[in-house]
């Protein structure tokens, strides 16, 4: 039995039937949780924020810098 970080309600997940990374929804808040440890199970709640961080950082470079694909051209332009 593990709460929901949202809203407390208990929800009945078994360690065995989860894995770290998976995405549930709480059956009383809606709220996305994501499983970030199974023994024994912890739930963090995913935020709008942090999708819109990680949609970001889909965008940009690993360093946050502009997409590889761009850097190539840039250095393609600086060679002629």
């Amino acid at each position: 039995m593990v709460r929901c970080p949202e809203c407390a309600v208990e929800i009945d997940l078994d360690e065995d039937e989860v894995e770290e990374g998976e995405i549930l929804n709480c059956p009383e808040c809606e709220a996305e949780l994501e499983v970030v440890q199974t023994h024994p199970v912890h739930l963090n709640v995913i935020s709008e924020d942090e999708d819109e961080e990680e949609a970001e950082a889909e965008t940009e470079g690993e360093d946050g810098d502009m997409p590889d694909e761009a850097l190539e051209d840039e250095e393609e332009d600086i060679e002629e």
